[in-house]
This record gives C-alpha cells, sequence and structure tokens, in this order.
C-alpha cells in the first residue's frame, strides 16, 4: 500500500504541474491578445467543484476539479469542451476568442503546446545542472548483459556485451540504444572474449512488444552497500558491508538479478549463503523471509563500475538540456509508428501504466525526469491533428488561414464532440489494458 501511495503521489503531483504549465500557456496568450478568459481549472469539474474563487474585478473564475484527467481555460468565443452553444449564438463581443484574427488564435492555442515543451527542456537543464550526468560505457561492463527470452531466442546469450549495431559504435545503456538494436540488421557483441555478429530479425520491434518482457538489464556482482534495520535477518546471521555474495545453498549466483531471483523463490526458508570477504571465501546460513527478503541493500551500478560524469555550469546546461529534450522528443515521435501496429495497441497504458513509471521511493531526480518526458509526451499527443485536441484547433485554423474561409460554428460542435468521443474512448481503451495486464498478466 506505501508503494502505491508514493507512485500515486508522484503521478499526481506531476500531472498538476504538467496540467497548470498548459493551461497557463493558453492563459498567458490569450491575456496577450486581450482576450477574456472565463475559467481557469486545475483537473476536470463535472457536477461539482472541489474548491474555486473569482478575485474582485477580474473576468476569470479560477478552481480546482476533482477529476483528474487534464485542466480547463475556457476562452470567452470558443467552441471547446464546455460546448456553450448559448454563448456562440450571441453576438460577437471584441473580447472573444472568435473575434480576433486567425494568427492571434494559432497563438493562444498552441500555447499550451508551447509551454509544455518549454518546461521539458527547463527541467532537462536543472537536471543536468543540479545533477550532472553519469554513465558506464558499454565496453566497461566486464559482466555483459543480462538479456530477455525476446532476445535469446535470435541468438544472444547472457554476459555478452554490446559493442557496435551495424557499423555504429554503440557507447552507453539507454533508450537510443534499445532503439539503435531494433533497427538495425545485426548487432556486435563481445562473447567470452570474441567478437559475434548476431542477425536482427526485421519485426524485432513487433516480438519485443507482443512479448512484453523488455531488452536487458546490466550484470553486476551483489555486493551489500548496508544492512536494513527493518529486516534484520542478514545482520543475526553476521553479513557485513562489503561482503559479496556468490552463491545460495551452492548454486552459483554470479550477479545480482541471480541472487534476487533466488531468494525468492526460497522465502520462508533458511539458506547458506556464500560469499566472499576481504578476499577469503565463508558460508552463512540466514532465513528468508516470506516476501523473499533478509534484510540487505546492494550497492548500484556506479558503485561497482567505473562511471563517466559529466557536470554542466548554469548557462552550460541550458544547450544540453535543448539536446536532451529534442533528442527525447525524436525518439518518442520515432516509436509512436508502432502503435499502429497490433502489438502496439496491446501495449498502450493509461494512468496505471504512467504511475509505474515512477520508483516506489520517493527520488526527486528520477521525478523530474519523469515530468520532463511526460511533458513532451503531453505536447506531442496535444498538437496531434485531433478535433477536441489543440492539434485539431490549430488544423481548422491553418485551414482557414490558406482558405481564407472560417469553417461555421455548427462544423466545429460536431468536431469537437466527434475529437471528445474519439480521445474519451482511447482513455478509456488504455486503462482498459491497464485493468486487464494487472489482473490476468
Amino acid at each position: 500500500m506505501e508503494t502505491f501511495l508514493i507512485k500515486a503521489s508522484q503521478l499526481l503531483l506531476s500531472l498538476s504541474i504538467l496540467v497548470l504549465v498548459h493551461e497557463f500557456g493558453h492563459f498567458l496568450f490569450a491575456r496577450i491578445y486581450k482576450t477574456r478568459v472565463e475559467k481557469f481549472y486545475l483537473f476536470f469539474n463535472p457536477w461539482f467543484t472541489i474548491f474555486k474563487f473569482k478575485p474582485k474585478n477580474s473576468d476569470t473564475e479560477y478552481g480546482l476539479g476533482w477529476l483528474p484527467l487534464g485542466g480547463y481555460c475556457k476562452i470567452a468565443g470558443m467552441i471547446d469542451e464546455s460546448m456553450d452553444k448559448e454563448q456562440m449564438q450571441q453576438p460577437p463581443q471584441p473580447y472573444e476568442f472568435r473575434s480576433k484574427s486567425a494568427g492571434k488564435r494559432l497563438m493562444i492555442m498552441i500555447g499550451g503546446v508551447l509551454f509544455n515543451f518549454l518546461l521539458a527542456l527547463f527541467i532537462y537543464s536543472m537536471v543536468l545542472f543540479t545533477w550532472g550526468d553519469s554513465y558506464v560505457p558499454l565496453k566497461d561492463i566486464k559482466m555483459g548483459m543480462e538479456y530477455s527470452d525476446t532476445f535469446k531466442n535470435i541468438g544472444f546469450e547472457d554476459g555478452d556485451i554490446l559493442l557496435r549495431t551495424d557499423e555504429v559504435a554503440l557507447e552507453r545503456f539507454q533508450a537510443d540504444a534499445f532503439r539503435s538494436v531494433v533497427k538495425s540488421k545485426y548487432v556486435t557483441v563481445l562473447r567470452k572474449g570474441k567478437e559475434t555478429t548476431i542477425a536482427i530479425p526485421e519485426d524485432m520491434m513487433q516480438r519485443v512488444m507482443r512479448d512484453n518482457k523488455g531488452f536487458a538489464n546490466i550484470r553486476y556482482p551483489f555486493v551489500i552497500k548496508e544492512l536494513s534495520s527493518e529486516v534484520t535477518n542478514a545482520a543475526s546471521a553476521g553479513l557485513q558491508p562489503g561482503d559479496s555474495i556468490v552463491c545460495i545453498n551452492g548454486v552459483t549466483t554470479p550477479t545480482y538479478y541471480d541472487l534476487s531471483k533466488l531468494l525468492r523463490e526460497e522465502a520462508g526458508k533458511e539458506v547458506v549463503l556464500g560469499f566472499y570477504r576481504n578476499g577469503m571465501e565463508m558460508a552463512l546460513p540466514v532465513q528468508v523471509d516470506a516476501t523473499g527478503r533478509i534484510g540487505i541493500h546492494a550497492k548500484d551500478l556506479s558503485e561497482l563500475y567505473t562511471s563517466i560524469k559529466l557536470s554542466y555550469g548554469f548557462f552550460q546546461s541550458f544547450p544540453a538540456g535543448y539536446n536532451l529534450g529534442i533528442n527525447t522528443l525524436k525518439g518518442y515521435v520515432n516509436d509512436m509508428k508502432y502503435v499502429f501496429t497490433k502489438e502496439g495497441a496491446s501495449n498502450l497504458g493509461g494512468f496505471g501504466a504512467i504511475g509505474n513509471l515512477f520508483p516506489p521511493v520517493w527520488d526527486w531526480y528520477t521525478f523530474w525526469m519523469m515530468t520532463a518526458f511526460l511533458s513532451i509526451i503531453l505536447a506531442f499527443m496535444n498538437i496531434l491533428p485531433i478535433p477536441a485536441l489543440d492539434g485539431g484547433h490549430v488544423l481548422f485554423l491553418i485551414y482557414e488561414v490558406i482558405t481564407r474561409r472560417r469553417p461555421s460554428d455548427k462544423f466545429m460542435e460536431y468536431a469537437q464532440i466527434a475529437g471528445m468521443i474519439l480521445v474519451f474512448g482511447l482513455v478509456l481503451y488504455a486503462n482498459g489494458n491497464d485493468i486487464f495486464r494487472f489482473f490476468f498478466k
């Protein structure tokens, strides 16, 4: 339950930031062009509102809704999700959206997307300024990778060190490396000191999405960093920080994942752990609790391998953040083509899938990196030319600029309804996938 609450809190805070910034983008450009904003809400408020207020001499009502599916910036004289037909039947007023030029209306509509993208670039820049960037070069990961069954089926073996895709050298293990692998014709790995070439099928991405088992993890030994104060079995048995665990009941566990898997299998039993301490091989009996824990925390990757660390000054962080944001956007846009495949559609996820992107413990670095990524996703999804989304309004405005003919209010009403049905259908489908995976997978 605690893990769920931590993930849910991170998701709610992240969405709140993204929604406020998005709606503020619309709000700001509306005010710049002297367009009245009637309501500015965080989250939707069907039937009732948690909180609302209207400052004296202000045309705008500010409020907090209860349905965290987005936000709401109601601009006077605009056909939107409010479907305010009565207002649209009145003569146009100078302060209304419909009375402004196409260029001004276009800027008001892209304001939300623009601010979400700028927010992502700013967050990436500040993350790099605060924490810098560090990674372990793939060539230096001596234990190689541990691959999913999907990749083992085409010839990968645990321990293979990734070197090249086609003729392009791989530097670091990240999303770009995965994309490079699945798009390549062949991958070169270092296997037991010799270079080996593995052919990659053309439908590799579809196989990955169908199997839903991922790509690979970096292999590293299980070296105790510290003993837990909550589960004290390991401490009571005599284990110490710095011990390198290498086997359970005589079964070799060369990596962190091997040990974690065997501990789960031995839940509730007493096991004999073999380990090295100061170069000496030792063994101790340890009781495993019902959840597969013995009360030890392992050293992470950066503590076991030599990392390359990059630091950025305040002004240096902005171009670096810009490059990271653009690269993230390009990768996401490239991945979108798979959504329209059978395998991609089945992997669509809703709030449950998004929430699981956050870690089970509160980590500000991960939180801000995920928020920046979600901000890019929100910007891209909103600019898609779908009625009811910003991109749909932009599409009709571009049509108006080119043809010098404005779509009728009746057409815009029907387009808005159709778009809302489509969007809510996608939301229901994506969250339905979450529910199905939770109960049946």
